[in-house]
């Protein structure tokens, strides 16, 4: 590279002392040709291209090393399982009694003390009462209990609304 750079440098001295010497002779004056036009200006050399890079050699493949052979796998002795003792059947799960509703109210009066019962916790007595006669005297039902149960007493019990479109049995 570095011979290059000097041949380089030689050749613009070279270029550039050669090309003084012909600007600076002087012209014949008795040439019955135009006097010559002045000299063309100084420009620089032309800087080198960048060397041209080799192209990269191509690697040899690396070689793996040699595998030894793995031995077979062998697989643990199962254990035997243990003797299962055989299932011991669980009593049924029994549901506990249910109380069997009362016999249907015939009248009023009859609706009265189931009703009492039904609204004893009610913070509205008076009108738990009132909705839950009506709702006995119409169904023949009060559901057990204090609250919930609404099911028992059928569709008439649980479908019954007021005018603001509320539940109307308690």
């Amino acid at each position: 590279m570095a011979m290059k750079l000097h041949l380089f440098l030689l050749a613009s001295f070279l270029l550039v002392s050669t090309s003084a010497a012909f600007a600076t002779s002087p012209a014949p004056k008795s040439s019955p040709l135009p006097s010559p036009s002045p000299p063309p200006p100084v420009t620089k050399p032309p800087t080198p291209a960048p060397p041209v890079a080799k192209p990269p050699t191509a690697t040899p493949p690396v070689a793996k090393p040699p595998t030894t052979p793995t031995p077979p796998i062998v697989k643990p002795p199962t254990p035997t399982p243990p003797v299962a003792k055989p299932p011991t059947t669980a009593p049924p799960v029994a549901k506990p009694p249910t109380a069997a509703p009362p016999t249907p109210p015939r009248n009023t009066k009859e609706c009265y003390p189931p009703c009492l019962v039904r609204c004893k916790n009610h913070s509205r007595q008076n009108v738990c009462l009132r909705a839950c006669v009506t709702c006995c005297d119409r169904c023949k039902c009060v559901p057990p209990g204090q609250s919930g149960n609404k099911e028992v007493c059928g569709t008439c019990y649980t479908n019954m609304k007021t005018h603001g479109g509320k539940p109307k049995c308690p």
